[in-house]
């Protein structure tokens, strides 16, 4: 099988490619929704990384599953209740997890249509930006299913929670221009600029120290569920820590000499 997922490299940037266009890059088998956890184990372990831009080949960003095996009851979607439920927790269950706990910063550059699980992937992602010919749908309804992957938690997070019901209880695709208004997404631009700017957004990041960043991350993601003073305790911890890096003194430094910073990531 060929990998589904498509991995680059740009200094401290990756480029990650889901990489079936012709299945739409529908997440099908066990061993796509592996990769990507595994590929968020890699890039944990790997200090030197400091963004991710994530996108889809072809035409789509992500279809979400494969509807015809869900009529045959077949591949994810074989066996009986029991079965089937542990297949979504061994599987497209592990995704939201293995993405929103990565710390370092994802860039969800949003080339084509996002559907159910596709659209969930995006909201694991820390930044999204949308091509202006793209749509995205929670249309699990529409199936006669159920948000399975984390987009009832995910969703409200992002958008709130009166749209977010709009969206999943009714299973409407929405275009760009809507989700930019409804701050689904912070950027929409033509097709031909949405690699380029996820990669100058991805650049910017990485410019930063990245001991900085993924500290940072981690506080915005614990504070959607913590309260302020656990998350005030967790600040100080981490920028005790930051206070003590090499390149906090560096930052400094350049800052106060009035010239581009050399980070070391040390």
């Amino acid at each position: 099988m060929e990998p589904f997922l498509k991995i680059e490299r740009e200094g401290a940037v990756v480029i990650a490619t889901l990489n079936r266009p012709e299945a739409r890059n529908a997440i099908t088998e066990r061993e796509h929704s592996l990769e990507i956890v595994d590929f968020c184990a890699a890039m944990k372990e790997d200090t030197s990384v400091k963004a991710i831009v994530l996108t889809g080949a072809g035409k789509a960003f992500c279809a979400g599953g494969n509807v015809k095996h869900m009529r045959e009851r077949s591949g994810m979607f074989a066996g009986s209740p029991y079965a089937l439920r542990n297949t979504y927790r061994t599987s497209v269950q592990l995704i939201g997890p293995a993405l929103y706990e990565l710390e370092v910063p994802i860039i969800a550059a949003i080339n084509g249509a996002a559907i159910g699980l596709g659209l969930d992937i995006t909201c694991m992602c820390d930044i999204r930006i949308m091509a202006d010919t793209a749509v995205v749908a929670e249309s699990y309804v529409k199936l006669g299913i159920i948000p399975g992957g984390g987009g009832a938690w995910l969703l409200p997070r992002v958008i709130g929670m009166a749209r977010a019901s709009q969206l999943t209880l009714t299973g409407e695709a929405i275009n760009a221009a809507t989700a930019l208004q409804y701050g689904l997404v912070s950027e929409v631009l033509s097709p031909a600029d949405l690699l380029p700017r996820a990669r100058a957004i991805a650049a910017g990041i990485a410019a930063n120290p990245g001991h900085a960043t993924r500290m940072a991350k981690r506080l915005l993601r614990e504070g959607q569920s913590t309260s302020l003073p656990s998350l005030l305790e967790m600040a100080a911890a981490y920028q005790a820590l930051a206070h003590y890096t090499d390149d906090h003194i560096e930052a400094v430094s350049a800052f106060l000499d009035k010239r581009d910073p050399e980070f070391k990531d040390a």
